[in-house]
């Protein structure tokens, strides 16, 4: 009986890692601006990343869960305000009150796009994790991340010139992607936009945007609550220090006497 337990633990576990082997891709990791406890976005960048979001993923993909007016933000896209009215009346929301189609305004989000059943990229750069640091520690996440954006920019450049067709679909190799065969065909190619800033639009180029575009859109208030953490760790700092030296105050007069 033991030893039917044992090989059968050793099976599952097999088997476990084997699945766990096939699941995770190296993932080469990139040093973006935002990363660090210091580190801040590059508007530049994400100006462009908007650009390709627009341009090329917004076909499929949509980002319920940013609002329109945030591209004008400190820490972010940096838009002047007349730009973002402008980006937000070339798109189309649903009136909550009249159920009708109209305009979307800068108050509003980023409307839905499920009409191809691809996953909404409001927090994706947040949902996908590509490498992590000891367990309980979180020095990897402080200075690198989890690797979201770099999980994106592997996938968007994993792809292969393989297909194959299974129950009537169509299937890309991807190296990135965990089962090695992704539905999506490859959304980027050389010269597929072209930048304001004139940048050269290459593939490495437009995946590298595009992904710190999302990680800013699953995290547009990163730069302000690094600035609030700053301030906090300067302010316990202090605290601690002036604490400290009550405390000596106090009981200066006291150490060293002997106890009646």
């Amino acid at each position: 009986m033991l030893r039917k337990l044992t090989i059968a633990a050793a099976s599952v576990l097999a088997l476990s890692g084997a699945a766990l082997g096939a699941e995770q891709a190296h993932i080469e990791d990139f040093a973006f601006s935002f990363e660090g406890p210091f580190g801040t976005f590059d508007e530049h960048q994400l100006q462009r990343g908007l650009q390709v979001f627009t341009e090329v993923c917004s076909a499929c993909h949509g980002m319920k869960l940013v609002r329109i007016g945030e591209l004008a933000d400190e820490g972010g896209p940096h838009l002047p305000e007349d730009q973002v009215r402008a980006y937000a009346a070339n798109l189309t929301v649903i009136d909550k009150e009249t159920g009708e189609e109209r305009p979307a305004t800068p108050a509003d989000r980023f409307p839905a796009n499920t009409a191809a059943g691809a996953p909404d990229l409001s927090v994706m750069a947040k949902a996908r994790a590509a490498f992590h640091g000891p367990y309980g520690l979180g020095i990897n996440q402080l200075f690198r991340g989890i690797g979201g954006p770099e999980y994106i920019h592997a996938l968007l450049t994993g792809y292969t010139e393989e297909t194959k067709e299974e129950a009537g679909t169509t299937f890309y190799e991807n190296h990135a992607f965990p089962t090695g065969w992704i539905a999506m065909p490859p959304p980027l190619s050389d010269g597929l936009v072209t930048y304001a800033d004139g940048t050269e639009a290459s593939v490495e180029q437009m995946s590298r945007d595009v992904s710190a575009f999302l990680m800013w859109a699953a995290e547009p208030k990163m730069m302000e609550r690094k600035k609030a953490g700053f301030v906090a760790v300067l302010f316990l700092g202090l605290l601690t220090v002036l604490l400290y030296l009550t405390n000596k105050r106090i009981w200066a007069p006291h150490k060293g006497r002997k106890s009646a």
